[in-house]
Formats: structure tokens, sequence, C-alpha cells
């Protein structure tokens, strides 16, 4: 895999913590050990399209009340869904 910034081939697969904000608009959380991709030669730390689109979709079919100020990105991923799956065509 290279960096999608600088082109290098020496990046690493680790966690970082992020703030998103909720697709409703009303607050952003932290989002803590989110998988991330890590540049050593251009210092860049970036979510893939991947991890993105997993956490856009999640937030999209769980009740956004009760997420809190700050979770892991794994509690995220097992929060309970109001919807089974993904039904608004613009996230897959």
């Amino acid at each position: 895999m290279n960096c999608e910034w600088c082109g290098a081939e020496n990046v690493l697969q680790t966690h970082n913590d992020v703030y998103w904000e909720l697709p409703d608009g009303t607050r952003a959380v932290q989002i803590k050990k989110t998988p991330c991709v890590k540049c050593p030669s251009c210092g860049m730390e970036y979510q893939t399209e991947e991890t993105v689109e997993e956490i856009e979709v999640q937030l999209m079919l769980i009740n956004l009340k009760q997420v809190p100020e700050s979770l892991t990105f794994e509690e995220l991923m097992k929060t309970p869904r109001h919807l089974k799956r993904n039904y608004f065509g613009f996230l897959r």
C-alpha cells in the first residue's frame, strides 16, 4: 500500500483518535482507536476510504442520541442498528 499523500511505500497500518461530525449535524464525537494509515515519510495519518465508509454507514443506521461524546471504533461498530442494512443508495 502506498501513501495517498506522498506515494511512499513504507506506510504503517495503525490506529488513531478522530473527531467525527454526526450525520444530523448536532455535534461531533471522538472515535478512539480508529484504524488508520500512517506514513513515516510525510507524517500524514489518515483513514482509508473503507474505514470512512464503515463509520459513515454505521452512524446513519444507529440512534445518534445514544452515542456518547467519546467511544472506541470497536464500540461504535458494535452499537445496535435501527436498520438492518444501508437503504440510502449514496452510502454503500
